[in-house]
């Protein structure tokens, strides 16, 4: 049988290039691979304060983009994570089973509440439970995560392991997957930045509605440095993150990509960087509006996939319930 793979993306922010070559791509590519469960997971966006009528629009245009990039349900399950209530219900149970040391050590929570931690929210503390939550409802043993990620995922397996051995073999241990190719793009301004949909800065990232006219500029913009010669050296972090998008866009090797750009300019990179973003993003886009004007299509698409594994979440959840001795 394929193995389960389980990932999960908030629906806030523009979803950009970084999003799309680290995650969505591979996420399409893998479906024949896998038995992939994708789920935009709202539940995660309102740890932090959301506008309720954005929070709607923002789920409907990420499910739209993700048919649009290619995940078929007739292969893959994509759903809302609020829509199956198993995952609140299974956080709640890992709440008390998860020491609170554990997730005072989660790095991403100090990061995002900064100096003012005693007026972030519960939720926010409490988001790696949730996410663990995520992962185990499903028997999920793959989980594809960015550098950023790593961390939760280790409190995943850290806490499935807890509780195997408290109540017995009950989860699945899941392992990560981490992409080789673009599993890290940075900001094209700020190549020490990983890209990111929070960013306000103009010129920081290509989005993936964004029209050929608007990719150009912002390719053209991108920071570079120095010296001449266009090679892979993550020493020029700059340089190298543009050829790392390419190289995720063509599939083409580094060695071709470095004799292709021998003897030329930045002006040749960032011109054919930008027309490689503008058609691989194309015909995307295409199909993009044909979902979002049919927004009674998307929702009927979501809860026709929810509908599908909502059994699978509640079987794993009444496993758990029956070894805490709960119902």
């Amino acid at each position: 049988m394929k193995k389960r793979v389980f990932s999960g993306i908030q629906p806030t922010g523009n979803i950009h290039i970084g999003n799309y070559l680290g995650a969505i791509k591979q996420w399409v590519a893998s479906q024949t691979e896998y038995d992939n469960i994708f789920c935009i997971v709202d539940l995660h966006a309102i740890t932090v304060a959301q506008d309720p009528q954005q929070l709607r629009a923002g789920i409907r245009k990420l499910a739209g983009l993700l048919f649009a990039a290619g995940i078929n349900l007739n292969q893959s399950a994509l759903f809302v994570q609020s829509h199956i209530a198993a995952h609140s219900e299974l956080a709640w149970i890992l709440n008390c089973v998860t020491p609170m040391g554990w997730l005072e050590r989660m790095t991403q929570f100090k990061e995002k509440a900064g100096q003012d931690r005693e007026r972030a929210s519960v939720g926010l503390f409490d988001y790696p439970a949730l996410m663990a939550a995520d992962i185990l409802l499903y028997d999920t043993h793959l989980v594809p995560v960015g550098d950023d990620q790593k961390q939760h995922l280790e409190l995943t397996r850290d806490v499935a392991q807890r509780f195997n051995r408290q109540y017995g073999d009950t989860f699945v241990v899941p392992k990560p997957i981490i992409p080789k190719i673009a599993a890290r793009v940075m900001g094209l301004d700020d190549p020490a930045k990983k890209m990111s949909k929070s960013e306000a800065g103009k010129f920081h990232a290509v989005y993936l509605l964004d029209e050929p006219g608007v990719i150009l500029k912002k390719v053209k913009r991108a920071a570079t440095d120095s010296l001449r010669d266009i090679r892979f050296d993550e020493s020029r972090p700059g340089v190298f993150n543009l050829l790392s998008i390419y190289q995720a866009f063509t599939g083409e090797s580094q060695a071709a990509i470095e004799a292709k750009f021998a003897g030329k300019g930045y002006g040749d990179l960032k011109k054919e960087l930008a027309e490689v973003i503008i058609e691989g993003l194309r015909p995307i886009q295409e199909r993009y509006a044909q979902f979002a004007a049919d927004p009674a299509q998307l929702d009927a698409l979501l809860a026709q996939s929810a509908a599908k594994i909502r059994p699978l979440a509640a079987d794993v959840l009444q496993r758990v319930q029956t070894r805490l001795g709960l119902g």
